[in-house]
């Protein structure tokens, strides 16, 4: 190996790299720590530092939780088609019939509900309603569906037009006319 006008054979190129390596080192062995005593001097020599005490620990009382008269969260809201029979009615006397018998799609929200087609059977037109857990229901007028008691009033080749009776202010009820439209 040749370097400027050395050549250096390879087994003495380490023996030089270490030469070169305790040279350098050798110039940082510098003892002079005045400038880190001088520091440490500096730091013990400031004043000592009061410690204050700790805030002292008041007891909280404690807080007893009587749920007799909250509602019960493990148990379903209760709905506006699911009040009481004995409500009074003022106004117009209108309400829904508490006795009759729910129909299977009754148990839908209107909104899950969606016509999906009509049949004419013996001159009945019969809509077919298919609800939220995809099954297709036959209805006719005179039906009911939706939580809010929606009677079928009327069924067309595009639509099924009902009446629902909705509670309006405490006791008294209101009509209220919906259409579910053909979606598909």
């Amino acid at each position: 190996m040749r370097y400027g006008r050395f050549a250096i054979q390879p087994d003495q190129s380490t023996q030089l790299i270490g030469l070169i390596v305790c040279l350098l080192l050798g110039g940082c062995a510098n003892n002079d720590m005045s400038d880190l005593k001088h520091y440490i001097n500096i730091v013990k020599a400031r004043p000592k530092g009061v410690i204050e005490k700790l805030p002292e620990i008041t007891m909280v009382e404690p807080f007893l939780f009587q749920p007799d008269e909250l509602r019960d969260p493990f148990k379903p809201v209760e709905q506006p088609e699911q009040a009481d029979n004995t409500e009074t009615t003022t106004g117009n006397g209108l309400k829904p019939d508490f006795d009759r018998r729910k129909e299977e799609l009754e148990a839908f929200p209107l909104d899950g509900l969606k016509m999906v087609g009509t049949v004419d059977m013996k001159s009945t037109l019969w809509a077919l309603v298919k609800a939220s857990d995809n099954t297709v229901h036959r209805v006719h007028v005179g039906n009911y569906m939706g939580k809010n008691f929606g009677k079928i009033i009327r069924i067309s080749t595009d639509k099924i037009e009902l009446m629902e009776i909705l509670p309006d202010k405490p006791g008294t009820w209101r009509e209220q006319q919906t259409t579910v439209l053909l979606t598909e």
